[in-house]
């Protein structure tokens, strides 16, 4: 098991990281816009010094085409560095650019994973962790954890490397 933090909020990163056993940090556009930094890049850059080069870096593509989305995670590693996780929507375009990314040698997190065949999708392309989005998939009047676990057991049954990023939790 591994906790990330969703935030690029640079004092809540210092103070999970000395305080918690963080292994990496994770955002979205929404949380982007939320803490509204003035250069993304050198802001994303600051959050790298904070966690440093052990701690995973995941970044979400806001394009939604897969040559844009490519385009895009290429931009993020110039900018930032290699082992940024590019962070890309489970859509039919995404899983194809998940595809491209992976075959580049590029770490890729597949995100707003809604259902199982979505997971098993990002799975089958190459996806290095696949986020659920638990408490989205709960409000649908769905079981997450059931999808989680078919996930985890296909993971393990199939030999896959890959790591459920369980996202989108409401609490503690």
């Amino acid at each position: 098991m591994e906790f990330i933090i969703d935030t690029v909020n640079l004092e809540d990163i210092k103070e999970a990281v000395e305080y918690m056993p963080i292994v990496g940090v994770t955002s979205n556009p929404s949380i982007v816009k939320k803490t509204s930094p003035k250069d993304f890049f050198q802001h994303m850059k600051e959050v790298r010094k904070i966690i440093g080069k052990e701690r995973s870096l995941h970044i979400q593509v806001i394009s939604k085409e897969c040559d844009e989305i490519v385009k895009e995670a290429h931009r993020i590693i110039e900018e930032i560095d290699d082992q940024v996780y590019i962070k890309v929507p489970v859509s039919y375009e995404g899983v194809k650019a998940i595809k491209q990314l992976k075959s580049e040698g590029i770490n890729v997190t597949a995100t707003a994973v809604y259902d199982l065949m979505q997971a098993y999708m990002a799975l089958a392309a190459g996806a290095d962790y696949i986020a659920p989005y638990v408490n989205r998939i709960g409000n649908l009047g769905n079981d997450p954890m059931e999808l989680i676990n078919e996930l985890s057991n296909r993971i393990v049954q199939d030999g896959y490397d890959c790591k459920i990023l369980a996202a989108s939790f409401k609490g503690v």
